[in-house]
């Protein structure tokens, strides 16, 4: 008898515990702080949650209207300033799924989820494409003056650790420390052309280098990696 009452006495705590669970959500969870966003809702939890399987993509966008995220607030004004982005991309998403990228609690900090990082697999192709549209280009030598694509250099995967060094390709001294548009026509930075300059027209390249004997000479960095040198590489000397 004792342990019948024991197990009813049991049962109706886990009962009551789990209907104030349900009631006081916000007293009974503590995973952490809101946004300041969201602050309005901390004590209105299933505004976000499903009960019993967490927080739904579909509760986002009941507030989160997807063909304004980015463009207009909650209230319907339009964004300004710092909180315009440069391309409203959500609308664009292969997959709507808020959670794939945005958290909300920040929760204890034993307990804190890292948030999820953003991938660019979720972009369409062409919005892919358009790295410039989100992302501001460094100002440097290098950058300052590339009017191509970032892809040519550039994926998503490996955006930080690119590296380039010209002069192990062609050393850039003499009379070619020039700008990257006099060899790299059309802003393509795969093909490079020695056209590019009043001295090297193709009349004037052909005359000397049949002089020379040289019949192919459509490469011109595989002979010359020095723009002040021998053909070998070697810089001139007195």
């Amino acid at each position: 008898m004792k342990g019948r009452l024991l197990w009813i006495v049991i049962v109706a705590n886990l009962l009551v515990l789990l209907a104030l669970v349900f009631v006081y959500p916000h007293l009974m969870v503590a995973p952490g702080a809101l946004l300041p966003g969201h602050a309005s809702l901390t004590t209105d939890c299933f505004a976000c949650h499903a009960p019993l399987r967490g927080a739904a993509s579909g509760r986002c966008v009941a507030c989160h209207a997807i063909a304004d995220i980015g463009l207009r607030t909650t209230k319907g004004d339009p964004r300004s300033g710092s909180a315009a982005p440069k391309v409203a991309f959500h609308q664009a998403l292969v997959e709507q799924d808020c959670m794939a990228c945005h958290t909300d609690h920040a929760g204890a900090k034993l307990t804190r989820h890292a948030r999820k990082s953003f991938s660019h697999a979720l972009l369409p192709v062409a919005t892919r494409a358009r790295c410039e549209a989100c992302h501001t280009g460094p100002d440097n030598d290098l950058h300052r003056n590339l009017r191509g694509g970032c892809g040519q250099c550039h994926t998503p995967p490996a955006w930080k650790s690119a590296t380039f060094d010209h002069t192990r390709h062609f050393l850039l001294d003499g009379d070619h420390d020039t700008t990257c548009a006099t060899c790299h026509t059309g802003g393509d930075y795969g093909r490079y052309t020695c056209f590019g300059c009043h001295e090297h027209t193709p009349a004037n390249v052909r005359r000397k280098h049949e002089k020379e004997d040289i019949r192919n000479f459509e490469h011109c960095a595989e002979c010359h990696r020095s723009a002040d040198g021998d053909p070998d590489g070697r810089r001139d000397r007195d």
